[in-house]
Protein backbone atom coordinates (compact mmCIF):
# COMPACT_ATOMS: atom_id res chain seq x y z
CA UNK A 1 0.00 0.00 0.00
CA UNK A 2 1.32 3.50 -0.77
CA UNK A 3 2.36 5.39 2.29
CA UNK A 4 0.34 8.44 3.26
CA UNK A 5 2.21 11.72 3.05
CA UNK A 6 2.96 13.36 6.39
CA UNK A 7 1.53 16.88 6.04
CA UNK A 8 2.50 17.81 9.58
CA UNK A 9 6.07 18.48 8.48
CA UNK A 10 6.19 20.64 5.33
CA UNK A 11 9.17 20.33 2.95
CA UNK A 12 12.27 22.40 3.55
CA UNK A 13 11.41 24.87 0.77
CA UNK A 14 8.01 25.56 2.32
CA UNK A 15 9.52 25.96 5.78
CA UNK A 16 12.08 28.37 4.37
CA UNK A 17 9.37 30.47 2.73
CA UNK A 18 7.36 30.52 5.95
CA UNK A 19 10.42 31.69 7.89
CA UNK A 20 11.19 34.34 5.28
CA UNK A 21 7.62 35.67 5.36
CA UNK A 22 7.68 35.79 9.16
CA UNK A 23 10.89 37.81 9.05
CA UNK A 24 9.53 40.29 6.51
CA UNK A 25 6.32 40.82 8.45
CA UNK A 26 8.24 41.35 11.69
CA UNK A 27 10.86 43.57 10.00
CA UNK A 28 8.20 45.87 8.57
CA UNK A 29 6.93 46.53 12.08
CA UNK A 30 10.34 46.75 13.79
CA UNK A 31 11.97 48.96 11.15
CA UNK A 32 8.88 51.18 11.14
CA UNK A 33 9.07 51.63 14.92
CA UNK A 34 12.83 52.06 15.34
CA UNK A 35 14.25 52.86 11.91
CA UNK A 36 17.14 51.08 10.25
CA UNK A 37 19.78 52.27 12.71
CA UNK A 38 17.62 51.81 15.79
CA UNK A 39 16.50 48.27 15.00
CA UNK A 40 18.99 45.64 16.16
CA UNK A 41 19.39 42.26 14.51
CA UNK A 42 18.37 40.68 17.81
CA UNK A 43 15.13 42.70 17.87
CA UNK A 44 14.41 41.70 14.29
CA UNK A 45 14.99 37.98 14.80
CA UNK A 46 13.22 37.81 18.16
CA UNK A 47 10.16 39.54 16.69
CA UNK A 48 10.10 36.95 13.92
CA UNK A 49 10.83 34.02 16.22
CA UNK A 50 13.93 32.92 14.31
CA UNK A 51 17.61 32.66 15.20
CA UNK A 52 20.23 35.33 14.52
CA UNK A 53 21.68 33.46 11.56
CA UNK A 54 18.39 33.77 9.68
CA UNK A 55 19.17 37.31 8.52
CA UNK A 56 22.46 36.52 6.73
CA UNK A 57 21.06 33.17 5.54
CA UNK A 58 17.94 34.57 3.87
CA UNK A 59 18.88 38.19 3.14
CA UNK A 60 22.67 38.43 3.24
CA UNK A 61 22.73 41.28 5.76
CA UNK A 62 20.61 43.67 7.75
CA UNK A 63 20.73 46.03 4.75
CA UNK A 64 19.48 43.23 2.53
CA UNK A 65 16.59 42.59 4.91
CA UNK A 66 15.72 46.29 4.88
CA UNK A 67 15.53 46.43 1.09
CA UNK A 68 13.57 43.17 1.01
CA UNK A 69 11.17 44.68 3.55
CA UNK A 70 10.56 47.66 1.26
CA UNK A 71 9.84 45.28 -1.62
CA UNK A 72 7.53 43.28 0.65
CA UNK A 73 5.67 46.50 1.51
CA UNK A 74 5.28 47.21 -2.21
CA UNK A 75 3.79 43.76 -2.72
CA UNK A 76 1.32 44.27 0.14
CA UNK A 77 0.05 47.54 -1.28
CA UNK A 78 0.11 46.27 -4.85
CA UNK A 79 -2.12 43.35 -3.88
CA UNK A 80 -4.84 45.90 -3.09
CA UNK A 81 -4.40 48.28 -6.04
CA UNK A 82 -2.93 46.29 -8.94
CA UNK A 83 -6.27 45.23 -10.41
CA UNK A 84 -7.66 48.74 -10.34
CA UNK A 85 -4.43 50.22 -11.67
CA UNK A 86 -4.28 47.72 -14.54
CA UNK A 87 -7.91 48.28 -15.50
CA UNK A 88 -7.68 52.09 -15.49
CA UNK A 89 -4.29 51.95 -17.21
CA UNK A 90 -5.68 49.72 -19.96
CA UNK A 91 -8.51 52.19 -20.56
CA UNK A 92 -6.08 55.11 -20.83
CA UNK A 93 -3.80 53.17 -23.18
CA UNK A 94 -6.76 52.31 -25.41
CA UNK A 95 -7.71 55.98 -25.61
CA UNK A 96 -4.14 56.91 -26.51
CA UNK A 97 -3.98 54.22 -29.19
CA UNK A 98 -7.23 55.52 -30.72
CA UNK A 99 -6.06 59.13 -30.52
CA UNK A 100 -8.96 59.99 -28.20
CA UNK A 101 -9.00 62.13 -25.08
CA UNK A 102 -10.21 61.14 -21.64
CA UNK A 103 -13.52 62.78 -20.83
CA UNK A 104 -14.07 64.70 -17.61
CA UNK A 105 -16.92 62.44 -16.47
CA UNK A 106 -14.92 59.24 -16.86
CA UNK A 107 -11.90 60.87 -15.24
CA UNK A 108 -14.01 61.68 -12.16
CA UNK A 109 -15.29 58.10 -12.02
CA UNK A 110 -11.75 56.74 -12.07
CA UNK A 111 -10.49 59.35 -9.60
CA UNK A 112 -13.33 58.51 -7.20
CA UNK A 113 -12.42 54.82 -7.37
CA UNK A 114 -8.76 55.53 -6.65
CA UNK A 115 -9.51 57.82 -3.69
CA UNK A 116 -12.06 55.41 -2.21
CA UNK A 117 -9.63 52.53 -2.55
CA UNK A 118 -6.95 54.57 -0.82
CA UNK A 119 -9.16 55.59 2.08
CA UNK A 120 -10.35 52.02 2.65
CA UNK A 121 -6.78 50.75 2.52
CA UNK A 122 -5.09 53.36 4.65
CA UNK A 123 -7.53 53.41 7.56
CA UNK A 124 -7.32 49.64 7.88
CA UNK A 125 -5.34 48.19 10.79
CA UNK A 126 -3.12 46.42 8.25
CA UNK A 127 -1.67 49.73 7.08
CA UNK A 128 -0.29 50.85 10.46
CA UNK A 129 3.20 49.33 9.97
CA UNK A 130 3.20 50.51 6.36
CA UNK A 131 2.66 54.09 7.47
CA UNK A 132 5.44 53.96 10.07
CA UNK A 133 7.91 52.61 7.53
CA UNK A 134 6.89 55.10 4.83
CA UNK A 135 6.99 58.12 7.15
CA UNK A 136 10.57 57.32 8.10
CA UNK A 137 11.52 56.94 4.45
CA UNK A 138 9.82 60.24 3.60
CA UNK A 139 11.87 62.02 6.27
CA UNK A 140 15.20 60.37 5.45
CA UNK A 141 14.96 58.65 2.04
CA UNK A 142 17.15 55.63 1.35
CA UNK A 143 17.37 53.07 -1.43
CA UNK A 144 14.19 51.60 0.05
CA UNK A 145 12.28 54.80 -0.73
CA UNK A 146 13.53 54.78 -4.32
CA UNK A 147 12.11 51.29 -4.80
CA UNK A 148 8.76 52.02 -3.19
CA UNK A 149 8.46 55.29 -5.11
CA UNK A 150 9.28 53.77 -8.48
CA UNK A 151 7.25 50.62 -7.90
CA UNK A 152 4.08 51.96 -6.31
CA UNK A 153 3.98 55.67 -5.59
CA UNK A 154 5.10 57.09 -8.91
CA UNK A 155 2.73 55.03 -11.12
CA UNK A 156 -0.27 55.89 -8.93
CA UNK A 157 0.62 59.58 -8.69
CA UNK A 158 1.13 59.84 -12.45
CA UNK A 159 -2.19 58.11 -13.08
CA UNK A 160 -3.81 60.56 -10.69
CA UNK A 161 -2.18 63.46 -12.55
CA UNK A 162 -3.64 62.19 -15.81
CA UNK A 163 -7.13 62.13 -14.30
CA UNK A 164 -6.83 65.50 -12.56
CA UNK A 165 -5.46 67.03 -15.77
CA UNK A 166 -8.47 65.72 -17.71
CA UNK A 167 -10.87 67.21 -15.16
CA UNK A 168 -9.14 70.60 -15.09
CA UNK A 169 -8.46 70.66 -18.82
CA UNK A 170 -4.76 71.16 -18.15
CA UNK A 171 -1.48 69.45 -18.99
CA UNK A 172 -0.95 66.58 -16.48
CA UNK A 173 2.75 67.55 -16.36
CA UNK A 174 2.02 71.13 -15.28
CA UNK A 175 3.04 72.33 -11.85
CA UNK A 176 -0.57 73.19 -11.02
CA UNK A 177 -1.86 69.70 -11.79
CA UNK A 178 0.98 68.09 -9.85
CA UNK A 179 0.14 70.21 -6.80
CA UNK A 180 -3.60 69.57 -7.07
CA UNK A 181 -2.91 65.85 -7.27
CA UNK A 182 -0.74 65.90 -4.15
CA UNK A 183 -3.42 67.93 -2.41
CA UNK A 184 -5.96 65.17 -3.12
CA UNK A 185 -3.61 62.39 -2.06
CA UNK A 186 -2.80 64.23 1.15
CA UNK A 187 -6.51 64.67 1.87
CA UNK A 188 -6.77 60.89 2.06
CA UNK A 189 -3.46 60.01 3.71
CA UNK A 190 -4.21 62.38 6.59
CA UNK A 191 -6.61 59.76 7.96
CA UNK A 192 -3.66 57.43 8.50
CA UNK A 193 -0.81 59.81 9.23
CA UNK A 194 -2.92 61.93 11.63
CA UNK A 195 -4.84 58.90 12.87
CA UNK A 196 -5.05 59.91 16.54
CA UNK A 197 -5.97 63.54 15.83
CA UNK A 198 -8.76 62.50 13.46
CA UNK A 199 -10.25 60.09 16.00
CA UNK A 200 -10.03 62.72 18.75
CA UNK A 201 -11.62 65.48 16.67
CA UNK A 202 -14.34 63.26 15.24
CA UNK A 203 -14.97 61.64 18.63
CA UNK A 204 -14.76 58.22 17.07
CA UNK A 205 -13.56 55.13 18.93
CA UNK A 206 -11.96 53.76 15.77
CA UNK A 207 -12.38 53.24 12.04
CA UNK A 208 -15.15 50.69 11.84
CA UNK A 209 -17.41 49.99 8.83
CA UNK A 210 -19.56 53.07 9.53
CA UNK A 211 -16.56 55.40 9.68
CA UNK A 212 -15.00 53.86 6.57
CA UNK A 213 -18.23 54.42 4.64
CA UNK A 214 -18.33 58.06 5.80
CA UNK A 215 -14.77 58.55 4.55
CA UNK A 216 -15.53 56.81 1.26
CA UNK A 217 -18.37 59.28 0.70
CA UNK A 218 -15.96 62.10 1.51
CA UNK A 219 -13.49 60.71 -1.06
CA UNK A 220 -16.24 60.73 -3.68
CA UNK A 221 -17.04 64.32 -2.72
CA UNK A 222 -13.40 65.35 -3.12
CA UNK A 223 -13.36 63.88 -6.63
CA UNK A 224 -16.68 65.54 -7.45
CA UNK A 225 -15.79 69.08 -6.40
CA UNK A 226 -12.33 69.33 -7.95
CA UNK A 227 -12.29 71.80 -10.81
CA UNK A 228 -10.73 75.00 -12.12
CA UNK A 229 -10.79 78.03 -9.86
CA UNK A 230 -13.60 80.47 -10.51
CA UNK A 231 -12.70 82.89 -13.24
CA UNK A 232 -10.35 80.30 -14.78
CA UNK A 233 -7.35 81.26 -12.66
CA UNK A 234 -4.75 78.54 -12.20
Amino acid sequence: MPQERDNSNPPASARAEIARQKMLTAALDVFGRYGFDGASTRQLTEAAGVNLQAIPYYFGSKEGLYIATAEYLMMQIDAHVSGMRARIGAHLMALDAAGETLGETQARVFLTEILQTMVTLFVAKESEPWARFLIREQMEPTEAFKRVYQGIMRPMIEMGRRLVGAILGEDPASEHVRLRTFNLVGSILIFRFAHAAVLAQMEWDGFGPEQVEILRRLAAELADVIGPQKGGAA
